[in-house]
């Protein structure tokens, strides 16, 4: 299967018009950068934890027929899930065009999901909320600080982490922080979110909807766009998961640990063969735990993995090219399937030279997705 077309609105604060607006403009930018029409598609695949609906939006944009639809939610775990669905349609039969996309008003501080806990808590979180741990970055904290305890993690790890991904964003326009330049003591200095996570470790909070088109490799060299094919795709909850609470398993072992096997067994590729990564990155610790998990380095390596600019462009293994969340925008990671389609076609702003493969990841520490897409 290819990913034949891309399409995002401006990123913003204040959008100013709901999701179920954003999303249907975003898909028509896809299609547009594709050369279809919506009377092509006839599948969609939803990245979606509020409450619209396929229909509508299939509706509004002028599909004939919707033949197969799904929605997969867990937070930032469900990216490159939204891709590995519509190829099993496609790869079954059920739909031939499909369209992935998440769209989200996230930059109002009562649109965060902690922000609306009223009551009793009933799911995952009642085993951390009473105890404090309300804010994700609360629960990433300690992950972050375990790390730290176990293998010698130090701050300026993180930081290393912040500071590419604000270097890849002031080379790209449309980032929400390009042309704000970030350094290692402003990185320090900054204030506590949650300890050992300040300022610069968390990312940012955003209004966005992105889209992507998903087709047959056949049908996609027939299209306006180089084909950007996935090559492997996977998703994991890994054993006895907890929502973002599996901070207690062996060697911190968690969702990313189990998913990175799965994609790994289904790839011809292997860590080398991979040109830069859009590792799933709400918090900064995920990056350097990220690396561990998808094998780019031992476990209780991440932190020294990101000295010396190695994972800034022109290092061993450039991340989040287009700034991620920390410094593009935050969209549950769907930003990040975007950049590794430009990144294979040659557009980014933060341009691999010869990219040929990209991984992209969702979110350690709950029930997660990830894939491997590279050039025809």
């Amino acid at each position: 299967m290819a990913i034949v077309g891309i399409g995002q609105l401006p990123f913003a604060k204040d959008i100013g018009r709901p999701i179920s607006d954003t999303a249907v403009e975003a898909i028509q930018l896809a299609l547009e950068d594709a050369g279809l029409e919506a009377e092509d598609v006839d599948g969609m695949c939803m990245f979606e934890m509020e409450s619209t609906h396929e229909v509508t939006i299939a509706r509004r944009l002028g599909v004939r027929n919707l033949r197969w639809w799904d929605k997969t939610s867990y937070g930032g775990g469900a990216s490159c899930a939204t891709i590995m669905h519509a190829a099993a349609a496609i790869a079954a039969g059920l739909a031939t065009t499909v369209v992935c996309h998440r769209a989200r008003n996230r930059g109002a501080k009562t649109a965060r999901p902690w922000a609306q806990e009223r009551g009793v808590v009933r799911d995952d979180k009642a085993l951390h909320v009473p105890w404090g741990l309300v804010r994700p970055v609360d629960v990433i904290g300690l992950w972050a600080h375990r790390h730290m305890h176990l293998y010698g993690t130090r701050r300026e790890h993180f930081g290393n982490v912040a500071i590419a991904a604000r270097k890849h964003a002031n080379r790209n326009p449309a980032a929400m922080m390009h042309g704000r330049p970030l350094d290692m003591e402003t990185y320090l200095s900054a204030r506590v979110v949650s300890y050992p996570l300040h300022l610069y470790d968390c990312c940012l909070e955003t209004d966005g909807a992105l889209a992507c088109i998903v087709t047959s490799v056949e049908r996609a060299r027939d299209l306006r766009q180089k084909p950007v094919l996935v090559h492997s795709v996977a998703q994991a909850s890994g054993p006895n998961p907890v929502h973002l609470a599996n901070y207690n398993t062996p060697e911190m072992r968690m969702t990313s640990y189990y998913c990175a096997r799965e994609l790994w067994a289904r790839s011809e590729l292997r860590q080398k063969d991979i040109d830069c990564a859009q590792i799933y990155d709400a918090f900064t610790p995920l990056v350097v735990m990220g690396l561990e998990d998808y094998g780019f380095c031992a476990r209780g390596e991440g932190g020294p993995f990101t000295e010396g600019g190695r994972i800034e462009l022109g290092g061993d293994l450039p991340v989040l090219t287009s700034g991620g969340s920390l410094s593009e925008a935050y969209v549950h990671g769907f930003n990040l399937v975007l950049e590794a389609v430009r990144q294979i076609r040659g557009t980014s702003t933060a341009q691999v030279p010869n990219c040929k493969a990209v991984l992209v990841t969702g979110a350690s520490g709950v029930a997660t997705s990830a894939m491997i897409v590279r050039g025809d």
